[in-house]
């Protein structure tokens, strides 16, 4: 897996984005503190409304900006979302009250929504062969575990040592960094050039307006049932991320009695469990179908939410922490055989000079799950408690696997070294579409792809 550093390129991109996430970990476990500062039990309702903030500035702004990103050097566009960043996060030591939270929260998320799917679409330029790209994309997974692993357990150690205002302070350095880092490197020019020349194959968008532009990644999207499935599944990965970002401080604290110092050690537990799978998967793909793994992950969050609930409403008993431990560990495994596939589903899907459109569209549909699922596990929390709140997310899982396996069932993959055999049924409306696709799992570099018509679908 670590072969793919060899690329310079890669390797100061995927360095860039785990420092970048270390920092943006800090501030997950500081922003925590800090709301529990400004709202003692109550925190985990300000926590939903921020996280609601910030999944509207995803939502709103990533398309916007895919729409308008072929005008901007993408270097260029990374680097200045690092510095917005970096000055959002100088700010946030300084807060006062629960608005000067959602206004910076909402700047600093806007920022994030202009780097990440630029920074996506970049990936398969730098590697293009398709053992490769698996490879970065499950040390991106790692990357993103840093956030919830490696951040938590040194802000541990920070947090024994100074005020968690600090912790604000090496998100600053941690983006700018990052800024470095992107500056060090000189993205595909010959790709770039080409996606300047041409307009994109999603309904020729180039001479259109930026709304059309914006909403044209989306509809493609949308007109694949693999991405559809996709959509589904990222709603129950939401469904118990939701659980543990925005109530881990209130299950500690409240809940168990704990220190704030047990914070950060939930928290890893959860990156834990990511950074285990992510660690194992690329060979597991090289045998197995992606839906393979990822459809029985969906119904695993379900199942484990349930269990949660039983756990909330139980007496006490020191026996809770570990329980609680071991469930965020198993929420994060679940959630990263989902995701870190996500990335090859959605390449094999559209046209290269789509992908910068349709990674954009990809990180906006996925955080409306979040924008979904966040106030459900803050506000519900807060107002009928947390056993309502579980229970609620828990059927919402099971709801999003449910669809996933109902929509994403035409495609039957033959696990194993040989190439990919996908049979395409032509009765879906999208199956019309020519549409680009590149083989999800063929070590020997092509896929036989029967049917039943000859034209090329956009997915099966």
């Amino acid at each position: 897996m670590l072969s793919v550093l060899r690329n310079r390129t890669y390797r100061h991109l995927f360095v860039a984005q785990v420092v970048a996430l270390a920092g943006t970990g800090l501030a997950t476990v500081a922003l925590g503190l800090l709301a529990y500062d400004l709202a003692g039990a109550d925190a985990g309702s300000v926590l939903g409304t921020a996280l609601a903030i910030k999944m509207v500035a995803y939502v709103g702004i990533a398309p916007v900006v895919a729409a308008l990103a072929h005008r901007i050097p993408r270097r260029r566009l990374l680097v200045a979302a690092d510095l917005a960043r970096a000055g959002v996060a100088l700010a946030l030591p300084f807060v006062g009250s629960v608005w000067q939270v959602y206004l910076l929260i909402f700047v600093l998320q806007a920022a994030s929504a202009t780097f990440t799917p630029a920074f996506q679409s970049v990936i398969p330029d730098v590697l293009p062969e398709e053992r490769d790209y698996t490879r970065a994309l499950s040390l991106s997974r790692l990357a993103y575990d840093t956030e919830t692993l490696v951040s938590p357990v040194l802000a541990a150690a920070l947090l024994a040592l100074v005020g968690y205002r600090w912790l604000f302070w090496g998100t600053v350095i941690g983006f700018l960094a990052s800024a470095v880092l992107v500056v060090s490197v000189v993205l595909p020019a010959a790709v770039l050039a080409a996606r300047g020349n041409h307009a994109p194959a999603a309904g020729g968008t180039g001479a259109r307006s930026v709304g059309a532009r914006s909403l044209a990644g989306i509809r493609l999207f949308l007109s694949v049932p693999r991405l559809r499935a996709l959509l589904a599944l990222d709603l129950a990965v939401a469904a118990g991320g939701a659980m543990v970002i925005v109530n881990t401080v209130v299950y500690v604290r409240e809940e168990l009695g704990r220190s704030a110092g047990d914070v950060p050690l939930a928290l890893g537990a959860y990156g834990g469990g990511s950074m285990l799978v992510a660690l194992l998967l690329p060979r597991v793909l090289d045998r197995v179908a992606d839906r393979t793994v990822m459809l029985p992950a969906a119904f695993a969050i379900a199942g484990l939410l349930a269990v949660l609930a039983v756990v909330t409403t139980a007496g006490g008993g020191v026996w809770r922490w570990p329980a609680l431990l071991a469930l965020w560990a198993g929420l994060g495994a679940a959630g990263s055989l989902i995701l870190t596939p996500g990335g090859r589903l959605l390449r094999s899907a559209v046209p290269p000079a789509d992908l910068p459109a349709a990674f954009a569209a990809q990180f906006s549909l996925t955080h409306v799950c979040w924008l979904l699922a966040y106030p459900l596990a803050g506000w519900l929390g807060a107002t009928a408690g947390l056993p309502a709140a579980t229970v609620a997310l828990a059927v919402l899982a099971l709801a999003s696997a449910g669809m996933a396996t109902r929509v994403w069932r035409t495609e039957a993959p033959v696990a194993g070294r040989g190439p990919a055999i996908v049979t395409v049924r032509p009765h879906h409306r999208e199956a019309r579409r020519p549409v680009h696709r590149r083989p999800l799992h063929a070590p020997s570099g092509r896929a036989l792809v029967r049917h039943h018509h000859h034209r090329h679908p956009a997915a099966p």
